[in-house]
C-alpha cells in the first residue's frame, strides 16, 4: 500500500472559503446586527450594493421580452461568447458615445466585471513570472483572480496626496516580465477618476515599455462604474489612448443590475494580434465553464445603452456626507465618480478604527485588503436618510479620538 496522501480539497480554495472577504464579513454582521437592534440603529457602509432602482427601462423590456419573444429562443443558449446581434449593439454603443471603432466580433459576454477580469487573466497569463501591475488601493479579489490564474500581483502604491497613479514609481515597477496594468477608473474603493492627461501619460509609458522589451503589455481596464462620474461628462475611454487595451465592464453598478450579473470583456481592434487575443478569452471561458452568459439579460442589452439610473441620487449622498465629515474633522479624499469615499482613519490601524466604530453602530470597511492603509472605506450608495442618521455616530467617534 503507498502512502501517498490524499488531500479531500485544494488547500488555496479552502484558505479563501475560510477566510472570506473583510467587505462580505462587515456586511454579515450588519445583518446579525440589524435584528438585534433594528435596521434603523446601525449604520451600514459596508457593500457597495447599488441603492438607487434601475430605469424603468430595464422592466419594460424584460417584461417585453417575455411576453413576446418564444420562449425556446428567450431562455436557450446563445453562441458561447454571446448573441452576435447583442455583441453588435454594444460595438456600435461604444463606438458611437467614445468615438471609437471597436467590433463585436471582439466583444465577448460574461457574468459581470469578476468574471470578464478571470477570463481576462487567464487568457493572458502564460507563465508563472508573468506579472500584473495594479495600483492601490484596489479592490481585494484583483488579488485573487491574478493569482488563481498563476500570475504575480506587483503593487504599485498611489500618491498620498490625490491617490491618483505615481508615474514615477510605476515606471520604476515595469520589467520584462511585466504582462499587463490594471486600471480601475471610477475607483473602488477611493472614488478617484483618472483625467484624460493621466491616462494619456500611462499610455505613453506603456509604448516606450513595449518597445525596450519588445512585447506587448496590456492596459486591462475595469470599468463597472464608467457611467457615475460627477464633475466630468465622461470618463476617457482607453482603446482611444493604448492600442494594446482590454475593457471588462459590468453592467452592475451604473444601471443597478448586481443581481443578474451580466458584462463583457471588449479586446481594442487595434490589440496586437487582436483576433487571436480574443480566441484566447474565448478559450479562458471555455476552460472556466464562463460561456453562455445569461441569454434573457443579454438580450435585453440593446435597449437599455445609455441608460443609468438616477445617479444625481449618490451626489447628493457624496456631497452631504463629505461635507459633514470634514465639519466633524475628518480627512478624506474628495471622489469624482463610483459610490466609494475614502476617510482617513483617527489612529495608524485602519482595522483598529473600524472595530472601534462598530461600538458607535457604524460600519465601515478597514483599507488593508485594499492595499493602502490607514483608512477606510464608505459605500455611500444607501438612503439618504441613514446618512443623516449617522452623522451623530460619526461625531461621538471623532470626539472619542479627540478626548482620548
Amino acid at each position: 500500500m503507498n502512502n501517498i496522501e490524499h488531500k479531500n480539497y485544494n488547500d488555496k480554495s479552502y484558505a479563501l472559503g475560510a477566510t472570506g472577504s473583510a467587505i462580505r464579513e462587515l456586511f454579515e454582521f450588519g445583518k446579525k446586527r440589524k435584528q438585534e437592534i433594528g435596521a434603523d440603529n446601525v449604520f451600514d457602509y459596508s457593500l457597495g450594493n447599488p441603492s438607487i432602482p434601475c430605469p424603468d427601462i430595464v422592466n419594460e423590456t424584460l417584461i417585453n421580452l417575455i411576453k413576446n419573444t418564444d420562449a425556446t429562443l428567450l431562455h436557450g443558449y446563445t453562441s458561447g461568447p454571446g448573441d452576435m446581434n447583442v455583441r453588435n449593439s454594444i460595438a456600435s454603443y461604444l463606438n458611437k458615445t467614445y468615438g471609437c471603432s471597436e467590433k463585436g466580433s471582439l466583444i465577448y459576454m460574461t457574468c459581470g466585471a469578476a468574471a470578464s477580469l478571470t477570463v481576462t487573466f487567464n487568457a493572458l497569463i502564460a507563465s508563472d513570472s508573468d506579472e500584473v501591475i495594479v495600483f492601490a488601493p484596489f479592490f481585494p479579489e484583483y488579488r485573487v483572480f491574478i493569482e488563481k490564474a498563476n500570475g504575480i500581483v506587483k503593487v504599485v502604491k498611489s500618491r498620498e496626496e490625490d491617490l491618483k497613479i505615481d508615474f514615477e514609481k510605476f515606471e520604476g515597477t515595469i520589467n520584462e516580465n511585466t504582462k499587463a496594468v490594471l486600471i480601475n477608473s471610477p475607483n473602488n474603493p477611493s472614488g478617484v477618476v483618472y483625467t484624460e492627461e493621466d491616462i494619456k501619460n500611462l499610455s505613453a509609458i506603456l509604448y516606450k515599455k513595449e518597445k525596450e522589451y519588445n512585447h506587448p503589455i496590456f492596459l486591462i481596464s475595469d470599468e463597472p462604474y464608467r457611467e457615475l462620474v460627477y464633475n466630468m461628462d465622461k470618463v476617457p475611454f482607453v482603446t482611444n489612448y493604448y492600442d494594446d487595451a482590454i475593457v471588462c465592464y459590468s453592467f452592475s453598478k451604473s444601471i443597478s443590475l448586481p443581481g443578474e450579473r451580466i458584462g463583457y470583456i471588449l479586446v481594442s481592434n487595434k490589440c496586437n494580434d487582436a483576433i487571436n487575443v480574443y480566441k484566447a478569452i474565448c478559450g479562458s471561458g471555455r476552460s472556466l465553464g464562463f460561456v453562455c452568459a445569461p441569454a434573457l439579460f443579454q438580450y435585453m442589452i440593446p435597449s437599455i445603452l445609455g441608460y443609468t439610473s438616477n445617479i444625481d441620487e449618490y451626489k447628493k449622498n457624496k456631497d452631504y456626507l463629505y461635507n459633514e465629515l470634514k465639519k466633524i474633522g475628518y480627512d478624506a479624499i474628495y471622489p469624482d465618480g463610483a459610490f466609494y469615499m475614502f476617510v482617513k482613519a483617527l489612529e495608524d490601524s485602519a482595522s483598529n478604527f473600524s472595530e472601534r466604530a462598530k461600538k458607535h453602530e457604524l460600519l465601515i470597511v478597514p483599507s488593508d485588503s485594499f492595499g493602502f492603509t490607514g483608512y477606510v472605506r464608505l459605500s455611500y450608495c444607501v438612503s439618504f436618510d441613514m446618512i443623516k442618521r449617522s452623522i451623530p455616530a460619526f461625531k461621538a467617534l471623532f470626539d472619542e479620538y479627540k478626548n482620548k
